[in-house]
């Protein structure tokens, strides 16, 4: 019998984790070798897409907020 188990895939919310991290700048060496070693990159180019995404729109509304209550 074969011992080996196939690698798990990594959950959304250690993705999230690591996106998240990654944009901080703050991803640790262990993080980074499970994400390349089980994750799957179209996965992470999504997820950091659509973080970027909500990061510029939360960005444009605080913008946003801020003159509106300026003209006030």
């Amino acid at each position: 019998m074969n011992d080996e188990q196939p690698p798990k895939s990594l959950t959304l919310r250690q993705m999230l984790q690591s996106v998240l991290a990654g944009a901080l700048g703050v991803q640790s060496a262990k993080n980074r070798m499970r994400d390349f070693s089980h994750g799957k990159p179209s996965h992470f180019i999504l997820l950091g897409l659509g973080f970027t995404l909500l990061f510029v729109l939360v960005l444009l509304g605080v913008v946003k907020l801020v003159l509106y209550l300026v003209a006030l």
